[in-house]
């Protein structure tokens, strides 16, 4: 009898865990999209002012696709509008990397490639960057940071002359995570002072992250 009741009861679990006729197979659970992690390490502690910060790692940080948009005044560089579309940092090799960016401006297609110099140990990057719309300059700017992990570019650019006008330009990177950063810019046109050129972010595209 105890057999009997035995078999009957495997059956049945049988049964139960097999699945139902015309049921869709349960799908694998989906993992979670991995984001770019910050360089700051955890120390597990509150920071101290004789804590130092790691060096910035340019390719780790900016390798891959951002996209961006951007509102801009009238200036030199062209009229008064929204400037929207993507740009790719690759690296090139050693301590050299390059940028491309693809953009929708006021006055039609923009695309901008950049050539880029960083030396990691002095904390120096030099960007030499050819604008489509028919300008290049230079750029430097050396590479700041805090305790709290963020990250700071100040990039003061050559004079040059597009359209008659001599123009230089100044622009400040803030890195506040693994996944955006901003941009504010200034433009100084005939040796003036430089005025706001916009405050743009740019966002990674991660895969599985809107």
């Amino acid at each position: 009898m105890r057999s009997t009741f035995a078999m009957t009861a495997i059956g049945l679990i049988v049964i139960a865990s097999a699945p139902r006729a015309g049921q869709p197979p349960t799908p694998p659970p989906i993992e979670a999209p991995q984001l770019p992690k910050g360089t700051m390490p955890n120390l597990g502690r509150p920071t101290e002012a004789s804590d130092k910060t790691p060096l910035f790692d340019f390719g780790d940080y900016f390798t891959g696709t951002w996209a961006f948009e951007w509102v801009v005044p009238d200036s030199p560089l062209g009229p008064a509008g929204q400037i929207a579309g993507t740009t790719t940092f690759k690296a090139v090799g050693g301590r050299f990397y390059s940028s491309e960016t693809t953009a929708k401006g006021p006055v039609g297609p923009i695309r901008i490639r950049e050539r880029i110099a960083y030396h990691k140990e002095n904390r120096t990057i030099v960007r030499h960057v050819t604008d489509s719309r028919g300008f290049s300059y230079m750029l430097i700017a050396p590479v700041g940071s805090d305790l709290g992990g963020f990250y700071y570019l100040y990039f003061e650019g050559e004079p040059f002359t597009h359209k008659g006008k001599t123009i230089r330009i100044k622009e400040n990177w803030r890195l506040p995570s693994p996944v955006n950063y901003r941009v504010s810019m200034t433009l100084s046109t005939e040796a003036g002072p430089f005025a706001n050129y916009g405050n743009p972010w740019w966002r990674k595209q991660v895969p599985g992250i809107k």
